[in-house]
Formats: structure tokens, C-alpha cells, sequence
């Protein structure tokens, strides 16, 4: 049973970023070409952006493991049934589309097919739902109870060929466009290319902050997007970022992810893999739950979180956690 030691993760994270993280060495790009080729494998760098954050910056560790604590007394509430659903929370989405190109300012319809597989696959209603493998069924989250609402598309002409992760997007100063009030509203940024990023989220210790919210890569958004990344997954994956969901490999040879219900397992998974498969972890072979939107395969391969990952979402998103400012809208 995967067990909550916060200040033993604060510790790794820290350790973790004093050995360097280079590849997040950033500079504005006004020059840079971008590759133009297509990803071959999912890329999310949301955890390496986390844990270098929380290194440079107490205040955020101090959010993080209040997160933390709050969200393990709500989880713990849950399984005492002292705590009774509170309803579905609907979610107030500001898309920031950043264009350079013509092709680059997506359209209101791909804008559209992100928010409908949004609310298709957290309220448990994407149609690859019966793809769920009987074992995994009994943990199958349903509907968490959290839906999106578009609020508003702000578009912007830029001169930025391609983006990094260093939040430059965010910011009208380096040719981007600030966040629409990011207590009370999740912002989205879907910019031209990223280079072999497709997209990479805040986590709820930075909420209401400047920079808090998602980015994805255009081409990587909504239904209409470049294969094998054409399901709209990317955005579901990032949003699980933002909501307190960490990769389900827990970022670590046979880490956790804070969840009892996803099996432990060695790594990320690639492509369309067949189940079942297993990893050996801690002496147990286990069938692992690579189907979980919080893996890397492809969007087809991806449908289902775990119940114990909507109790996490629900824990941020509940009236006390740190995301309960996206009630007040």
C-alpha cells in the first residue's frame, strides 16, 4: 500500500533538483527554428518544471506540502465517510491562443473538441471507456465530478517561432499574454511548437500565481491534432497535472504516485501497449495500469483514471483545497 511521506518527497525533490536540471535552461526564443518534425514519444516535463520550482522557492514547498497534508485528511475522510459529495464543480476555462501563422491560431472548433473531451473523460464518458480491462474496472473513477466550462478565447499575434518552458508564453513582457485572473479561472495557453514538448501544467501549490495553468503545443490540442496525439489526451493529461495528479510511475523507478489504486510500476509507457503487462516492483509482479490518462502512451491507449485519483482531484478542487478558488468565478 503506497503510504503519503510528504516530508521524505520534499526532501528527494530537492535532492533532485541541486543535481541540475539543464535541459530547463531557458532563453527567450524570438530566433529559434522550429524542428517542424512530429513527436514520436509523449513528453511532459511537468514534474522536472515542479521540483525545480520547489528547490528555488520556499514558499512553494510550503504550499506543496500543506497540499499534500490537506489532500491525505480528505482522502482519509472519504474512506471514514465523513466526508459527503459536495457536487460537481464546474471549471471557468480561458483559452490564451499565441499565433504566429494563420495555421498557428487555431480555430473555435478545435477549441471546442478540447473542451467536450475534457468533460468526456473526467466525467467518465469517453466512448473508449469499455477498452477498461475487467481487472482494473472496480477502480475505474467514473465520473469525478469535474467538469469545464469555455469562458473565453483570447487570441494573440506573436513573433515567436517556438516556445520553451520557462513560462515566457505567460507573460505579455516576452510576447505572450498574461493569465486572465488565475485564482478564479484556469488558463490555457496553446502556442505554435514547443520543439518535442507537446504540453506541461502548473501544480495546485501555484494557484492563483501568474503563471498557473496549462500549455500545449497546438497541434496537440483538441481532435483535430497530429496523430498518434489526436484524441484531445494531451490536454486531459496536463489538466490531471494541475488537479494534483502526478505520472502514475511516480516519477521514479518503482515510485509513487500517492494513489493505492494505481499499481506500482517501474516506468512510463510508450505507444500501444498490449495488456496485460507487468512490472516487478518491490518483489511483486504486478499488471500495471499503463491504460491510466496519467501514463505516456499514445491517446488511443488512454482512457480511464482511478478512484483513488478523483478523490485527489477532489480533494484540491473541495472548498478547503487549494484549487477552491475556481468555485468562486
Amino acid at each position: 500500500m503506497k503510504k503519503l511521506l510528504v516530508g521524505a518527497f520534499a526532501l528527494s525533490m530537492l535532492a533532485a533538483c541541486n543535481a541540475g536540471e539543464d535541459h530547463l535552461s531557458n532563453q527567450e526564443d524570438t530566433d529559434a527554428l522550429t524542428s517542424g518534425s512530429a513527436v514520436t514519444q509523449r513528453m511532459c516535463p511537468s514534474e522536472d518544471i515542479r521540483k525545480e520550482a520547489l528547490a528555488n522557492n520556499p514558499t512553494l514547498m510550503a504550499k506543496f506540502v500543506e497540499n499534500e497534508s490537506k489532500t491525505a485528511k480528505f482522502i482519509d475522510d472519504l474512506k471514514m465517510g465523513r466526508v459527503l459529495a459536495d457536487g460537481t464543480v464546474e471549471i471557468p476555462v480561458v483559452v490564451n491562443v499565441l499565433y504566429r501563422t494563420s495555421a498557428e491560431n487555431i480555430s473555435d472548433a478545435q477549441i471546442a473538441s478540447q473542451i467536450a473531451t475534457l468533460n468526456k473523460d473526467f466525467g467518465g464518458t469517453n466512448s473508449d471507456v469499455s477498452k477498461i480491462p475487467a481487472e482494473f474496472t472496480s477502480v475505474a473513477a467514473g465520473d469525478t465530478k469535474i467538469k469545464f466550462r469555455l469562458d473565453r478565447v483570447i487570441r494573440k499575434s506573436t513573433t515567436v517561432r517556438s516556445w520553451r518552458t520557462n513560462d515566457a508564453m505567460k507573460k505579455s513582457s516576452s510576447k505572450g499574454q498574461d493569465a486572465y485572473k488565475p485564482a478564479n479561472y484556469f488558463n490555457i495557453w496553446v502556442v505554435g511548437d514547443m520543439g518535442g514538448v507537446l504540453g506541461y501544467a502548473t501544480f495546485p501549490e501555484s494557484a492563483g500565481l501568474w503563471n498557473d495553468g496549462v500549455v500545449i503545443a497546438g497541434k496537440y490540442f483538441g481532435t483535430t491534432a497530429n496523430a498518434p496525439y489526436n484524441l484531445g489526451r494531451t490536454a486531459t493529461h496536463e489538466v490531471g497535472h494541475y488537479l494534483n495528479l502526478r505520472h502514475i510511475w511516480g516519477d521514479g523507478n518503482c515510485a509513487t504516485d500517492f494513489v493505492d489504486d494505481t499499481p506500482t510500476q517501474q516506468d512510463k509507457n510508450f505507444g500501444k501497449p498490449t495488456y496485460p503487462q507487468y512490472d516487478l516492483c518491490g518483489g511483486v509482479n504486478r499488471s500495471i495500469q499503463f491504460m491510466n490518462y496519467m501514463d505516456y502512451v499514445d491517446d488511443a491507449a488512454m482512457y480511464m483514471f482511478s478512484a483513488g485519483q478523483k478523490s485527489r482531484m477532489q480533494a484540491i478542487t473541495n472548498a478547503s483545497g487549494a484549487r477552491s478558488g475556481l468555485r468562486l468565478y
